[in-house]
């Protein structure tokens, strides 16, 4: 081993993926968690089936990352989705690709892949140390730390931050650090939620009859100039959650901050052209009710129908070529997001401006940060995860090279 010592605080993928690059250098590495075992998040992100990474091209892949595109490029050059998947198979866990293009373990879970890397991390030296909270710096420039036997001071030579966002703070990232990294002169922007859901205001009529319930092959996007997307969402008593919302909160969340409120369109049969639709609907529908006659002729029934019935006014069904236009893009309003701690992820942190290339803060030479606490965002998908894994590599090598090893 290295005489370096080097700390790593958090032990989710971020951190984790920083110990292993130095561990493989031959520094010696302690990792730090406040919870009392590591991955937390990880582990419940996983509870449903690992999404570790996506198999589309790299430029597609490239693209999901918004503002922070060119930062996280770089981060996805020393470990992209592929890289990612090798990764995994060497730690003995085969990786598949579903019907969605989506990566996941063969068992779905996390578990197992946390469990084999811990034991490979632990093998090759890594101290792991849990119930450690770290408080931040001494007048030294030593790291201090609540552990369960007191308060110690712990005098590395370099550290690496990766201490999660703000979003599930019952797991450990409850965006305690931002006031420590502020009180050093180190440039935070808010901790905002991301991959969340959006608040509407329901009828009691619509919410007793649908919330809950799916709204499948539909394509929506925000009103203005975006290209819908298409998937699925869920009703909820207050608003709207799911997989296409998430892909659309920056946009939605932008929106929401700077006006406080925005309007989503949802094309509710993405599948018919706009000419399909108005032949269907302007067809004559005799004696038939609307609910019936749209029913009969295009499918529309259950959720998506009440969805009709509850954002638009009664007048609308008088005029039938009307009706087809909104069947093709049905104005949704939303007012707010669901709270931080509950979204998937988070928007904001450490700014990327005030980092190197290597993820060190240009005001705290020898401090890294990696992960979810850094200011970039993507949906979900596995393009999160993988991010943060390959930022923990940067960060990893970044430690390196200042050390001049």
């Amino acid at each position: 081993m290295s005489t370096y010592s080097i700390a790593v605080i958090g032990g989710g993928p971020a951190g984790l993926m920083a110990a292993e690059t130095l561990i493989q250098a031959g520094v010696d590495v302690d990792v730090y968690d406040a919870m009392p075992s590591v991955g937390r998040k990880f582990l419940l992100a996983g509870r449903g089936g690992l999404n570790l990474t996506h198999s589309e091209a790299a430029t597609d892949f490239r693209t999901r990352f918004g503002a922070a595109q060119v930062q996280v490029s770089q981060w996805l050059d020393q470990l992209d989705a592929q890289g990612l998947r090798d990764w995994s198979h060497q730690l003995g866990i085969d990786t598949f690709v579903g019907s969605s293009g989506r990566v996941f373990p063969a068992q779905m879970k996390a578990a197992p892949l946390l469990r084999s890397w811990l034991q490979r991390l632990r093998a090759r030296g890594v101290k792991v140390h849990t119930r450690h909270i770290w408080r931040g710096w001494s007048d030294d420039g030593s790291l201090m730390l609540d552990t369960p036997t007191g308060p110690i001071i712990k005098r590395v030579d370099a550290v690496v931050l990766a201490v999660g966002g703000g979003s599930w703070a019952r797991l450990g990232s409850d965006g305690s650090w931002q006031g420590l990294l502020q009180q050093q002169g180190v440039a935070v922007s808010p901790l905002l939620p991301a991959n969340c859901g959006f608040l509407t205001n329901w009828s009691p009529y619509f919410v007793e009859r649908f919330a809950g319930q799916p709204l499948k092959s539909i394509a929506m996007a925000p009103q203005g100039n975006f290209t819908p997307q298409r998937g699925e969402c869920m009703v909820t008593q207050d608003g709207l959650e799911g997989g296409l919302i998430y892909a659309w909160s920056s946009a939605l969340r932008s929106a929401v901050l700077a006006d406080g409120q925005v309007t989503l369109t949802i094309d509710l049969l993405p599948d018919r052209d706009l000419d399909q639709v108005m032949a269907e609907v302007t067809r004559p529908r005799g004696a038939r009710s609307w609910s019936s006659h749209l029913a009969s002729r295009l499918n529309l029934r259950g959720v998506k129908m009440g969805l009709l019935r509850e954002c638009l006014p009664k007048s609308i069904f008088d005029s039938p070529e009307s009706l087809a236009r909104v069947i093709k893009c049905l104005p949704v309003p939303l007012h707010g997001m669901r709270p931080l701690d509950e979204a998937i992820s988070s928007a904001g942190g450490v700014c990327l401006d005030g980092l190197t290339p290597d993820l060190m803060v240009s005001a705290m030479p020898g401090v890294f940060c990696a992960g979810e606490m850094l200011d970039w965002e993507a949906p979900t998908g596995g393009y999160l995860l993988t991010a943060c894994f390959a930022s923990g590599r940067v960060a990893g090598q970044g430690v390196l090279r200042w050390l001049g090893m």
